[in-house]
């Protein structure tokens, strides 16, 4: 009704209403209570994002909705208001919907009118009875089935508002959390899948991963970041972890001597990795001694925390500071906050580690303690049905030593199965519908929720990755090595399409004049990871999803006609070859000449 009112009384309005937004964006006084010496600093565990926000904003920059949201109601703060609100069964509002995720709860409408939770699982290890006592969760507030995420963790979907927070208590009483596993956080803190198993690792990485997880949890200054975080812990060990895709990557490596530090085994500190962003973590020099993990990553977050972008999401990630900056300039503002010089060793003083089995999370294979194995599952894109989860629960229990690990790689092992138990192991799983035996398509297979549980998503990843795998597995039976083909529904990638050999990003397809689409994707080729990481190249752009299983064919018989015998990778073949010149190799395969 702003037409009843003179135009003193709307400019008095107007005033009045930036006077409250000028409150809030500067600590939130209350009106009529300014501090008598002007605006107080702020103190408490949020004044450094507060600091953070002022400067931007004095800068002249525009906060973006996120952090506008942050300052107007802390999401911790507001709990109790969430779990009324949702109480009552309504949907979030947008603002709440951000505000749930620092509890582990997203809201998905319109691919599903429910939340998803994710929980938090440092290096990914769960005890049977927290892995069946989730399935419990999942059938009385949840769709009745889990997912293996690509960060070794697990998610729920289909929880109706009301149905929230009982998820969440009972993740507590489970020993569990999702405090934090969402918005602009630190994510689950991964680990080798097998710390502690692994004859080859130099160092255990469950501690560290354990450690660090108990550090952000019980340090609320450590919440609301300018976007999420990633950090990810390697022993050293046969299997890759992917923390050259994290924001920061420790790495254990083995000094020797003729360094500037004392020869043994250090932490090697990697920065900047975000496979979205078409960036691999890159490696900074600096060393340092396992027990100092937590106060270096502390000291590196509060520097992203004062200078990362709180203006555009697009652009609020760690690499963007790094790329302002320049790695020896953050590396500076670190030890001033840390007090004292990092450590750095030349290369050259590094021992080579050992090899990677990309392919170690599929299959039988021998612990580091005599007579007991590791069983890596293949679960078909991530996705376990609460019978089966429990039914999972009791193979470790009584075959094993009672741990489920799960992987990046969207599926579990079984550790400490003795010798004598490992038929029985492989036997019980092939009853569940699952095999221990992958194909060489289906072993390297990731997708992430795709559209029919994620808005963002363009495209059914999970559904079309299970199309290509059973296309190829009927018509390329001479495949004899493992290809790693990914699909992602959108530019977030949470299943990593820039690392895949093959990689598939969701796009939209236009098929006719008046502007109709459908679902597809952007191919990429030549990605890797471990020993040899690399962001793969893009080929084709918006092909229909229906002949994306005839392309990856293809490119697989243009890959085995062209290769240098089977020791020469897909990956490697790719390099050899060139995009190019393995896109017109595909195009001549008969496959895509009939469908031309």
């Amino acid at each position: 009704m702003a037409e009843d009112f003179n135009t003193e009384q709307k400019r008095y309005l107007e005033g009045f209403a930036s006077g409250i937004a000028a409150a809030r964006m500067t600590g939130g006084l209350s009106l009529g209570q300014a501090p008598a010496g002007g605006v107080s600093e702020p103190t408490g565990p949020d004044a450094i994002h507060i600091k953070a926000q002022e400067k931007t904003v004095k800068a002249g920059g525009k906060l973006c909705d996120q952090e506008k949201w942050k300052r107007a109601e802390n999401p911790f703060e507001g709990h109790n208001r969430l779990i009324e609100e949702a109480a009552t069964g309504k949907a979030p509002k947008p603002e709440d919907n951000f505000r749930w995720r620092y509890h582990g709860l997203f809201w998905v409408a319109p691919a599903q009118n429910s939340y998803m939770c994710r929980l938090r699982i440092p290096n990914g290890i769960l005890h049977h009875w927290q892995f069946s006592g989730i399935a419990d969760l999942a059938d009385a507030h949840g769709g009745g089935y889990a997912h293996v995420t690509t960060r070794a963790n697990l998610q729920v979907r289909e929880i109706t508002p009301e149905h929230g927070q009982p998820f969440l208590d009972g993740l507590i009483d489970l020993g569990l959390t999702a405090r934090g596993a969402g918005a602009d956080n630190i994510r689950n803190v991964t680990g080798s899948p097998v710390a502690g198993i692994d004859a080859q690792e130099l160092l255990d990485t469950r501690p560290l991963a354990r450690s660090w997880h108990n550090w952000i949890l019980n340090d609320r200054s450590l919440f609301g970041l300018p976007r999420k975080f990633n950090v990810a812990f390697d022993g050293g060990g046969v299997l890759p972890v992917l923390e050259e895709t994290n924001d920061i990557g420790f790495q254990a490596i083995t000094v020797r001597e003729g360094a500037a530090v004392a020869p043994g085994v250090w932490m090697r500190l990697v920065l900047g990795g975000i496979s979205g962003h078409r960036d691999l973590a890159r490696d900074t020099g600096v060393v340092l001694r396992p027990e100092d993990c937590n106060r270096v990553a502390d000291a590196i977050l509060r520097v992203f925390i004062e200078n990362g972008d709180r203006t555009n999401r697009n652009k609020s990630r760690m690499k963007y500071v790094l790329d302002a900056w320049g790695f020896e300039k953050y590396l500076a503002v670190v030890e001033e906050k840390l007090g004292r010089k990092l450590d750095r060793v030349d290369p050259a003083h590094v021992k080579p580690r050992g090899g990677f089995d990309r392919y170690a999370h599929i299959g039988v294979h021998g612990q580091a303690q005599a007579g007991l194995n590791w069983v890596g599952v293949v679960l078909p894109v991530g996705k376990m049905t609460t019978d089966e989860m429990r039914a999972l629960a009791e193979i470790a229990r009584e075959c094993g030593d009672g741990q489920i690990r799960l992987t990046v790689w969207q599926n579990f092992l079984f550790s400490g199965v003795p010798d004598a138990r490992v038929a029985e192991v492989e036997a019980r799983v092939a009853a569940l519908g699952f095999t221990t035996r992958a194909s060489s398509i289906r072993a390297g297979l990731v997708a992430c929720t795709g559209n029919r549980g994620c808005k963002f998503a363009a495209s059914d990843t999970k559904g079309h990755a299970l199309v290509i795998a059973d296309y190829i597995e009927a018509r390329v039976t001479e495949l004899d090595v493992p290809v790693n083909l990914h699909l992602t529904g959108c530019h977030h990638s949470c299943a990593q399409h820039y690392i895949g050999d093959i990689g598939l990003i969701g796009a939209k397809v236009v098929v006719s004049d008046e502007g109709d689409t459908v679902e597809g994707y952007d191919i990429v080729v030549g990605g890797g990871f471990g020993d040899s990481p690399k962001i793969g190249t893009e080929i084709w752009k918006a092909v229909k999803a229906d002949d994306c299983p005839g392309r990856v064919e293809a490119l697989l018989r243009a890959y085995l006609a062209g290769r240098e015998g089977p020791s020469e990778s897909f990956q490697a073949f790719t390099a050899r070859t060139g995009p190019d010149s393995l896109r017109s190799l595909a195009e001549d395969q008969p496959v895509l000449k009939a469908a031309a």
